[in-house]
């Protein structure tokens, strides 16, 4: 595999990025490698400056759910440049991309278009403060909803003590009112409610986790979240900026039968292109400025661009039958493989993690005991046979339509020519 292009590439990157990339994640320090530069893609491809082809299982982190360059999609948005990029106002196309995802995500009653999903679990949080008047978060420790400072924290020195920050550069007092519990550990949830309850404005959850690795909830976790709220006059908010539109056309809440108060979702809902939304039932949202007190804005939010893509990626959601049952098989089958080869993994529909851990991997704990150093040279080991996957162990595969059963096959057989 050759590598120069993209090495002469990342140290120009070095002199005028932090690190050489505009997301941390792209760094690939973690797995001991400089990072490729992708020059191109299609389908299930991905090509980098050197010419090195890749079946590709990162999807841009989830919303390529048709693959790269799907003609639809470029179609819509090549139709939509023509008119303009942005104008700064209202415009049908926003409206049109609404009621799509109200259509799938009933419990959205009313919702607004955003353009990150950092920015839409932000909004939900403070719509939910907003609306109780309280000022407390409850989050679970590994759950990721973005960068914003009162969510970017971390666990405290015991259970009921608030959370710290996550990040240089966040004052303590942003995270004074975040509270931490852990995931699938309702005792945890417990604990919480029984010394703060009536402080609680909302509870955040990622309703499968996929950021500390894909961790789905034991039976009867999300029942039990759905309730404790209520009984304590607090909000349930999912936060499905990856599972919305992947794990089904309702995302989680559909696939669980669990409707939250307020929903975040990012991802799939831009087509590829940046965009993101929040709402939930009409009463909170209703508190959302120009209606109520509440203020959020974006110069960018419900651009026609990525209006068009979001539009055009939920339209064929809809007209391609079969789509869920598909990625369902194809994650089966590289769920089979990981096991037959002793992996441990946890999958969810097109959403999997093998962990290098003996422990089942059930919470932020439990993910934290992999051996990263065997999964950065499992990761190498991908990457020669032409497969490119996140450079991090805390990550999720994703798969897409454009996935063919040959991909799967070939997929398959690197996973079991790996000699651990």
């Amino acid at each position: 595999m050759k590598t120069g292009n993209s090495e002469r590439l990342y140290a120009r990157a070095t002199t005028f990025m932090p690190g050489g990339v505009n997301s941390p994640v792209r760094a690939c320090r973690n797995v001991g490698r400089t990072p490729l530069f992708i020059k191109r893609a299609a389908g299930s491809r991905i090509y980098d400056a050197d010419g090195n082809e890749f079946i590709d299982l990162v999807c841009s982190w989830g919303p390529d759910i048709f693959g790269h360059a799907d003609p639809d999609i470029l179609r819509a948005v090549t139709e939509a440049c023509a008119s303009g990029l942005t104008f700064g106002a209202c415009h049908e196309g926003e409206i049109v991309l609404a009621e799509r995802i109200r259509k799938h995500f009933p419990s959205m009653e009313l919702l607004r278009l955003v353009s990150s999903g950092t920015e839409a679990a932000m909004s939900a949080v403070r719509a939910a403060r907003g609306f109780t008047g309280r000022d407390r978060i409850l989050k679970f420790e590994g759950c990721y909803h973005g960068h914003s400072d009162g969510l970017l924290a971390k666990a405290g020195s015991g259970l009921l003590t608030a959370a710290i920050p996550g990040s240089a550069g966040v004052p303590a007092g942003y995270t004074e009112n975040t509270l931490l519990a852990g995931y699938n550990d309702e005792g945890s949830v417990r604990a919480v409610f029984e010394h703060y309850g009536k402080e609680i404005a909302a509870v955040i959850v990622e309703p499968v986790a996929a950021n500390m690795g894909v961790v789905p909830p034991e039976e009867g976790f999300l029942s039990f979240l759905r309730k404790i709220t209520e009984d304590n006059g607090a909000l349930l908010i999912f936060d499905e900026v990856i599972t919305g539109f992947r794990l089904s056309d309702g995302g989680a809440q559909k696939l669980y039968g669990i409707t939250p108060d307020l929903t975040a979702l990012g991802k799939i809902v831009g087509g590829g292109m940046p965009l993101a939304a929040y709402g939930g039932r009409a009463d909170i949202m209703k508190r959302i400025a120009p209606l109520g007190s509440v203020y959020q804005a974006g110069t960018l939010s419900g651009n026609p661009i990525a209006a068009a893509a979001g539009n055009a990626q939920i339209e064929k959601i809809e007209r391609t039958p079969g789509l869920y049952e598909q990625l369902e098989v194809h994650g089966a089958r590289l769920e089979a493989a990981f096991r037959e080869s002793g992996f441990n993994v946890n999958r969810s529909g097109s959403l999997l993690t093998a962990f290098f851990t003996d422990r089942s991997v059930t919470d932020y704990g439990s993910a934290l005991s992999s051996d990263t150093e065997e999964y950065a040279r499992f990761y190498g080991h991908l990457l020669e046979n032409g497969i490119y996957a996140a450079p991090s162990q805390f990550e999720a595969i994703f798969l897409s339509y454009a996935h063919t059963d040959e991909d799967i096959d070939r997929i398959c057989e690197v996973i079991r020519n790996y000699k651990r």
